[in-house]
């Protein structure tokens, strides 16, 4: 795999004659809507496959698994315009074998999704997928377990494609907004917390659900160990029967950060409790802050560093981002508020703008710049996001600290470099048949 960085005067046949590729696959592979017109710092991912076949007339996916002796939902990742259709057409090039990973170890990998998610998406999505998480259950105002209604399609659909669909549990009232009132009402009552657990366990029963991940945030520090038994609780409950129990945590650098958001989460105490704990590194670039790297590496890297010492590697889990965000300039504490965009919809912003894309060595991070007009007034804005360079240098956090696997927040929107990237890294690790 070679991750090309477009030059000015590039050109998609260009560039694929000096791979020895042939630029409609190359295309293909990276889902350009428009090849003719490429954008100066857009990566693209280059897939040098060990084996191809061409499609005859008459085949499906089917046939073409038994004469190669592999399982279909490699095809489906190896092939992700495929998009998990077993109909082919004669003359498609298939690829059998794909290179080897850059690293030789299997990971699990999670991704988090509403019940709204697009299915096209998610079938395109899901042969990457060691996990699908449904987001999200909340709480009631006794304490109760608030369902999440609809989604008993994507646990069949995650079922029939390999991966363990997972119940999400947040401290979300019926605002929709987190809320540590709620979470500590089930915390400091013994009866309140055994009815969730009961309630849970039975909804994971009922729903086929594989387990379950808990994300109460601004948790108090005063109740950071009672949230900690409460997983622990919950674990106990729930690993006699089959389900795994993992757990949301806040970026800490320190086991004594101050604030809010990350005095209730105990590292090593949520460890301990749970299967796998999940490290929610994104946001430093957010919606109400200025401009800057969703993941900037080296804050990443800090997160990481610490969570080391902390948690087992092989229950640590790595957030990664799967979108961006536009901010119009200046920036204004207080009254700015950036624009979410999906990395597709970035570069074919930065193509519309005519925008060059840089990127940050620090941060591993791409981001642009461009104008609008706004009542006839040049307004700048300045957009970051992920590309195939940034979730590299994500995914090789892996290796070098062990750890577990990815977790992708969010599946919604489908980004082909990531997905690509990732399976040309890692081998997935599959927890059903």
């Amino acid at each position: 795999m070679v991750i090309y960085t477009v030059r000015n005067g590039d050109t998609l046949y260009g560039i694929a004659r000096r791979y020895g590729v042939d630029p409609r696959i190359l295309a293909r592979d990276n889902e350009l809507s428009d090849p003719s017109r490429l954008t100066v710092g857009q990566t693209l991912v280059i897939l040098q496959p060990k084996t191809v076949y061409t499609v005859r007339e008459g085949e499906n996916l089917y046939g073409v698994a038994e004469r190669f002796g592999i399982p279909i939902g490699e095809l489906w990742r190896n092939n992700p315009f495929l998009g998990g259709r077993t109909d082919l057409r004669a003359g498609e090039v298939l690829t059998v074998v794909p290179e080897a990973p850059v690293f030789d170890r299997e990971i699990s990998v999670n991704a988090y999704v509403y019940p709204s998610a697009d299915r096209e998406v998610v079938r395109k999505t899901l042969p990457y997928l060691t996990y699908l998480t449904l987001f999200s259950y909340g709480l009631e105002e006794d304490g109760g377990l608030a369902e999440l209604g609809e989604d008993e399609e994507l646990i069949e659909l995650a079922r029939q494609y390999g991966a363990a669909p997972i119940m999400l549990l947040t401290s979300v009232g019926e605002d929709g907004r987190f809320s540590n009132a709620l979470s500590e009402r089930v915390l400091a009552d013994d009866g309140a917390r055994n009815m969730l657990v009961e309630e849970i366990a039975t909804e994971l029963s009922e729903k086929r659900y594989a387990g379950v991940e808990v994300d109460f945030e601004y948790v108090s520090g005063e109740n950071a160990e009672a949230y900690a038994s409460f997983v622990a609780a919950l674990r106990d409950r729930l690993a006699p029967q089959g389900f795994s129990v993992a757990v949301s945590l806040a970026p800490k650098t320190s086991a004594d950060q101050e604030g809010l958001l990350y005095e209730g989460h105990d590292y090593r105490a949520l460890g301990e409790a749970a299967d796998r704990a999940f490290l929610m590194t994104y946001e430093w670039g957010y919606t109400y802050g200025p401009p800057m790297a969703i993941s900037p590496l080296n804050k990443v890297t800090e997160v990481v560093d610490f969570a080391a010492g902390e948690i087992p590697p092989e229950k640590t889990v790595l957030g990664v981002p799967n979108y961006g965000y536009d901010w119009r300039l200046p920036y204004r504490q207080g009254e700015s508020r950036a624009r979410s965009l999906g990395n597709v919809e970035a570069i074919s912003l930065a193509r519309a703008k005519r925008a060059a894309i840089s990127y940050d060595e620090e941060a591993e991070a791409p981001y642009f710049r461009y104008f609008e007009r706004e009542g006839g007034v040049p307004v700048e804005h300045e957009v970051w996001f992920e590309d195939a360079k940034s979730v590299r240098a994500m995914l090789g956090l892996v290796d070098s600290f062990g750890l577990m696997g990815i977790g992708v927040w969010n599946g919604m929107k489908y980004f082909p470099q990531l997905w690509q990237v990732l399976n040309h890294t890692y081998s997935i690790r599959k927890v059903m048949g």
